[in-house]
């Protein structure tokens, strides 16, 4: 672990990790240590990387096993990458990922996290900001906790399907399933989830993907949902990420939400994506 420095960006969520390229052969203490700081801090940065697709598999490995996710093109060269890719002519265009979440949570396995490596950021803008999801759950309102302790969550993959269709112009930078009927089928996972590697629990509901909480319809579960999901992205459990050229991040998928921003039409702006897989489903 020689030279590896951990320092803390906000006072909830991240944390940059310096002293440590990732390009070659990473030795089974760094990678232990990187292991264990993504549990603590849900979010590490990493900057100057400068990673291949090779190579950012290989980091990708260190984490867990490469997922390949559903509805989503990936890249032409690789099935396990995405190419989160928009063009300086892609303007009044939803982005990918451009409302809170959590990836894929309806899936029956929810990825275990992701990583992102920067190559074309734009001057300004194109931020992306995540969420802790332990330190909202810790700080629950007693009657907001009272209702989703012990309750599941009912997640749809409603971009992708019938149902919950995305009105108007969906236009978006990379190319995904539409209208599929099987990701209507609903999936239930607990509202409340204890991460498997440290024992916490987290709040696991989104914006994206939660239609409803268990017992209760749609209509019963807005108002509860929408609550949750003004407290679970409070300013104080959140950091926002600033991209250059050459950073790597990696998140917890399984105790953060987060959220692309869409602030830079005009510009270039291109990161390839990997996915980590998770051995077992949400447990309460």
């Amino acid at each position: 672990m020689s030279g590896l420095t951990i320092k803390q960006v906000t006072g909830n969520i991240g944390a940059e990790i310096e002293g440590v390229d990732l390009s070659g052969p990473v030795d089974a203490s760094i990678a232990d240590a990187l292991r264990r700081a993504l549990w603590d801090h849900q979010v590490l940065i990493l900057h100057d990387q400068f990673l291949d697709i090779a190579q950012l598999k290989q980091v990708t490995a260190l984490f867990g096993p490469l997922q390949r996710l559903p509805y989503v093109e990936p890249i032409a060269e690789d099935p396990l990458v995405i190419g989160v890719r928009k063009k300086a002519t892609d303007k009044k265009i939803a982005v990918f990922g451009g409302n809170w979440h959590s990836d894929f949570s309806f899936l029956e396995h929810p990825p275990a996290g992701s990583l992102l490596s920067a190559v074309e950021i734009p001057e300004v803008g194109g931020d992306t900001v995540w969420s802790n999801q332990i330190a909202a759950y810790e700080t629950l309102p007693d009657n907001l906790r009272d209702v989703v302790e012990g309750r599941a969550a009912i997640h749809v993959g409603k971009p992708h399907g019938v149902k919950f269709a995305p009105k108007g112009n969906q236009r978006s930078t990379i190319k995904m399933v539409r209208g599929d009927p099987e990701a209507d089928r609903e999936t239930f996972h607990p509202a409340i989830r204890r991460h498997p590697e440290t024992g916490r629990r987290a709040l696991f509901v989104n914006p994206v993907y939660t239609s409803r909480l268990d017992g209760m319809s749609e209509a019963e579960s807005e108002p509860i949902l929408d609550r949750l999901f003004w407290h679970a992205t409070r300013p104080e459990f959140s950091c926002r990420h600033r991209w250059r050229a050459g950073d790597l991040v990696v998140w917890d998928n399984r105790s953060t939400l987060h959220f692309a921003v869409n602030d830079y039409d005009g510009s270039d702006r291109l990161l390839y994506r990997t996915t980590f897989s998770d051995a077992q489903r949400p447990q309460a």
